[in-house]
């Protein structure tokens, strides 16, 4: 392709614009051909309504410290479990919504089965099911 065929674009935007050119001629959609890729398994972002964040959090805290997790404070909690004999490594993130009154929460783990389990307990805590 010369830069005419890419409307005159600079290198950086030559090479994006080729990378979704290339993109469009696939017959699977991208998540499809991006998923062999994909290390871990991840929950998304989910949102829940709270009405006390801290105490949530810090429920949060102590089921995670319980399964020997290592603590991050810099966005929300990032709490991270290495992985140990039987139990496969997973991470997750907790934090509050500068403008709502959520709990925004990820996780990835090594597997599916632990993300879900993770999430699901995690939900659980600050959903106040448990």
């Amino acid at each position: 392709y010369s830069c005419r065929d890419f409307w005159f674009a600079e290198r950086g935007m030559r090479a994006a614009r080729h990378v979704v050119a290339a993109l469009g001629e696939q017959g699977e959609p991208l998540s499809r051909l991006t998923a062999a890729y994909s290390r871990y398994a991840a929950s998304g972002e989910i949102n829940s309504t709270v009405t006390d964040a801290r105490a949530a959090t810090a429920t949060v805290r102590r089921w995670a410290a319980q399964r020997g997790a290592e603590f991050d404070e810099l966005d929300g909690l990032t709490a991270t479990h290495a992985g140990t004999g039987d139990a496969p490594m997973w991470w997750l993130n907790l934090r509050a919504s500068n403008t709502e009154p959520l709990l925004r929460l990820n996780v990835e783990a090594a597997d599916q089965d632990t993300m879900t389990q993770v999430r699901d307990d995690v939900l659980a805590l600050v959903r106040g099911e448990r």
